[in-house]
C-alpha cells in the first residue's frame, strides 16, 4: 500500500517560519507534537514574546528548548513568583540576544540578575518596573543601539555609566526612573532623546548628531541659572524637533533676555513649546528660539495658566521679524487675553509663507455659571479680532477648532 505523504512535515521550511512566528508563543508551542521536524523548528524560533496568557511552565518548556540565536526576547509578567523569573532571566546569557523586553507590574520593582549587564549582543534594551544595580565590572553595552528605561530605579552613576559605555546609542527613552536628581547625557552617536521626570537639573553634552529632543519635567527643578538656556544648546547644532513642556521651558528662561542665541539652530524645523503667556521671560525666550531657527516649519505653543495683562502693557519683544520658512502654527489652550493675541498678531504678520494658523481655546472653567456660555462668547470675540488681523502670506488659512 503507498504511504501518504505527511504533508505537514513536507511544508516548506520558509512556510513553517512564517507560521510559527505569525502564531503566539502558547499557540506555537502547541506544532511541536505534529513532527520532529516542526519540533526542531520551534526549538529554533528566533522571536520569543511572552505575555501574560503564557504559564510558567510554557515559559520553562520553551526556553529549556531553545536552541541557537534569540532576535528578540519579551517577558510581560504580572503576580508570577520572583523565583521563576530569575530562572528564565538566567537562560538569557546562554544564547547571543539583540533585543531585549522586560515589562513587570511585581511589587517591589524587580532587581535584575547580574547576568543581564553580561548580554554584550544587545542592539535594544527596553526595561520596566526593575531595579537596576549592575556589577562593579559593568562597562556597558557594547552594541546597544536603543535604550528604553520606564519606572525604573538606578543611581546616578549607573544611568551616567550606562549610557557613556555604550558607545553606539542611537535612541534614549527615560520615563518616571527615581534614585537620581540630576540628568547628565553624554552620548556622542544619540539621534533620539525622550526624557519624562523629575529632575533637578540637567545637561546635555557631547550629542552633536542629537536631531529630535523631547524633555518634560514633571515638577520645576530646583536649580535655576541664566545660562541654562546658552548651555542647553551647546551640544545641539543638528537638532530637528524640540518639544519642551512649561517646566522646562521656564528652566531655560535666561536672565538677562535674549534676542538671539549666539550660534543659531539651523537645521531645526519643528518647535513645540508650553508657556505662560503672562511670564515675559517665558515668552521672551520662546522668541528667542523662533528668532534663531531660520528653517522652522511647524510651531506647536500650548498655553499655561494665563492671566489678562494690565492695560497699556508694553510688549518690546515683539519687534520686526521674518520667518522665512514656517508654514503651519497650532497655538492651544488660549483665553483670548491679550498677550496672547499679540503673539499670534505677530506670528502673522511675520510669516510669508505660512499655510496655516490654527487656533484652539481653553478648556471651559467649571467654576463659570455658564463656562459654555462664557466659551462661545470668548470664542467670538478671538474669531472677530483674528478675521482683522494683518497677515503677511496671501495663501494662509486660518482654522478655529472647539476645545
Amino acid at each position: 500500500m503507498e504511504v501518504d505523504l505527511d504533508r505537514i512535515s513536507n511544508l516548506p521550511n520558509e512556510v513553517i517560519d512564517k507560521i510559527l512566528s505569525s502564531l503566539p508563543l502558547k499557540d506555537g508551542a502547541r506544532t511541536s507534537i505534529l513532527s520532529s521536524k516542526w519540533r526542531y523548528k520551534f526549538a529554533m524560533l528566533p522571536r520569543l514574546v511572552f505575555d501574560h496568557q503564557c504559564t510558567y511552565k510554557i515559559v520553562d518548556h520553551v526556553l529549556l528548548s531553545h536552541i541557537g540565536p534569540i532576535s528578540k526576547f519579551k517577558l510581560s509578567q504580572g503576580s508570577k513568583d520572583i523565583q521563576d523569573i530569575d530562572r528564565w532571566i538566567l537562560h538569557l546569557p546562554r544564547h547571543p540576544i539583540n533585543e531585549l523586553i522586560l515589562k513587570f507590574s511585581v511589587r517591589p520593582r524587580y532587581k535584575m540578575p547580574s547576568c543581564m549587564f553580561s548580554c554584550q549582543d544587545l542592539s535594544h534594551l527596553d526595561l520596566n518596573n526593575c531595579l537596576l544595580k549592575p556589577p562593579s565590572a559593568f562597562k556597558g553595552f557594547r552594541s546597544l543601539h536603543r535604550l528604553i528605561i520606564k519606572r525604573v530605579t538606578l543611581a546616578q552613576d549607573v544611568l551616567e555609566n550606562m549610557i557613556i559605555c555604550s558607545p553606539l546609542l542611537e535612541r534614549l527613552t527615560l520615563e518616571n526612573c527615581d534614585g537620581f536628581r540630576q540628568l547628565k547625557i553624554d552620548a556622542p552617536n544619540l539621534q533620539f532623546l525622550l526624557c519624562i521626570g523629575v529632575f533637578d537639573d540637567f545637561s546635555i553634552v557631547n550629542t552633536l548628531n542629537l536631531a529630535v529632543v523631547c524633555i518634560r519635567l514633571v515638577k520645576r527643578p530646583v536649580r535655576h541659572s541664566s545660562r541654562n538656556l546658552l548651555k542647553f544648546f551647546v551640544d545641539l547644532p543638528q537638532v530637528q524637533s524640540l518639544r519642551v513642556n512649561w517646566f522646562c521651558l521656564n528652566y531655560l528662561a535666561a536672565s538677562p533676555l535674549l534676542e538671539k542665541l549666539p550660534k543659531p539652530c539651523l537645521h531645526l524645523k519643528v518647535l513645540d513649546i508650553e508657556m505662560s503667556f503672562d511670564e515675559a521671560g517665558e515668552v521672551s525666550t520662546a522668541l528667542c528660539l523662533l528668532r534663531s531657527s531660520p528653517a522652522l516649519e511647524t510651531l506647536n505653543i500650548k498655553a499655561v495658566k494665563c492671566q489678562d495683562q494690565a492695560e497699556g502693557a508694553e510688549y518690546p519683544w515683539l519687534d520686526v521679524c521674518s520667518f522665512t520658512q514656517l508654514r503651519h502654527v497650532k497655538i492651544q489652550r488660549i483665553s483670548g487675553v491679550e498677550a496672547e493675541l499679540d503673539i499670534i498678531r505677530f506670528l502673522l504678520i511675520s510669516s510669508p509663507v505660512l499655510e496655516t494658523m490654527t487656533v484652539v481655546p481653553a478648556e471651559p472653567d467649571a467654576a463659570d455659571e455658564n463656562p459654555d456660555l462664557v466659551v462661545l462668547q470668548n470664542s467670538l470675540d478671538v474669531v472677530k479680532k483674528l478675521l482683522r488681523f494683518r497677515r503677511a502670506s496671501p495663501n494662509l488659512e486660518i482654522i478655529y477648532l472647539d476645545p
